[in-house]
């Protein structure tokens, strides 16, 4: 049986994490009351419940029980019980932006600024991180993209680092990515935009890559990039850093950036962290010259 706590900052994802969790056959308890997480293991580790799976969510809302969360936990500990938490997380900047898109005001601001609340709440639960079986961003995370991380973690039961790189393209022409921690420039390698027959084609089609691929400086790229972030990842996590995002930019974000993108996403497939490739302006062109 498993028994997983998710808990984490206000806004980062919880309660979508324990609906997912419900859907994949767990049975999910939201904000259960702290006192009683020692008497509710009791009943679920029982044979007679036959219960295989156990979800509870437990976050600021239980105000000062909060405090006699880690003595709980000792307890189950002390019982042989064990459990994993789940902390969802993710970067001030963002949960600003979705209190403000929802127009929710954070639990613990009573009235005062958001950034007042999460600095509070950052402050209360910081423990729960510490102790964290896994730690998830949802910074960047699209809802699959969260689905999938939860799927491999508590359904397929496959090694989990929580440590996630992004490897992302784009097009200069429609900006650098504003949460981008590395960018690389490949405007440098032939652009198949000048080769009308395969002009409308993009990076995920295999004339184009192909094309691109044909220049030994792409393979020299890749070679350089795979070796800087086999070196950056380890000390980034020693530093406390639990995501990087790696931009990959060309003109118009269509052609070489998102071969190169697949191609070192293929190579990084072999490490022990949590890969995410994203193309985010791959159908901007098609999009202008059908509004045009």
């Amino acid at each position: 049986m498993r028994f997983v706590i998710v808990s984490g900052m206000s806004g980062a994802g919880k309660t979508t994490a324990l609906k997912m969790l419900e859907d994949a056959g767990y049975f999910c308890v939201d904000n259960l009351p702290i006192p009683l997480i020692p008497n509710f293991a009791d009943i679920t580790y029982s044979h007679e419940t036959k219960i295989d799976n156990i979800a509870v969510g437990i976050d600021i809302r239980s105000g000062e029980s909060l405090l006699m969360l880690a003595d709980q936990l000792d307890a189950l500990e002390n019982r042989g019980m064990k459990y994993e938490i789940l902390f969802l997380d993710a970067s001030d900047e963002i949960l600003i932006k979705r209190y403000k898109e929802t127009r929710r005001s954070h639990p613990l601001a009573k009235g005062a600024r958001i950034e007042t609340g999460i600095l509070l709440e950052r402050e209360k639960i910081k423990f729960l991180r510490k102790k964290a079986s896994y730690i998830i961003d949802t910074s960047c995370l699209l809802t699959r993209e969260l689905k999938h991380e939860l799927e491999k973690i508590f359904v397929e039961n496959k090694s989990y680092s929580s440590f996630i790189v992004t490897i992302l393209s784009f097009g200069f022409k429609y900006g650098i990515p504003n949460d981008s921690d590395l960018v690389f420039d490949v405007r440098f390698l032939p652009n198949p935009y000048y080769i009308p027959e395969i002009r409308h084609l993009t990076g995920n089609d295999k004339p184009i890559q192909e094309y691109v691929m044909k220049s030994e400086k792409a393979y020299e790229f890749l070679d350089k990039i795979e070796d800087l972030l086999e070196f950056l990842i380890p000390n980034y996590m020693n530093e406390g850093k639990n995501q990087l995002v790696v931009s990959i930019g060309c003109t118009g974000g269509k052609h070489r950036s998102v071969t190169l993108v697949n191609e070192l996403v293929e190579r990084l497939q072999g490490l022990p962290y949590s890969i995410r490739l994203e193309h985010r302006d791959i159908e901007k062109d098609a999009k202008k010259k059908a509004i045009e």
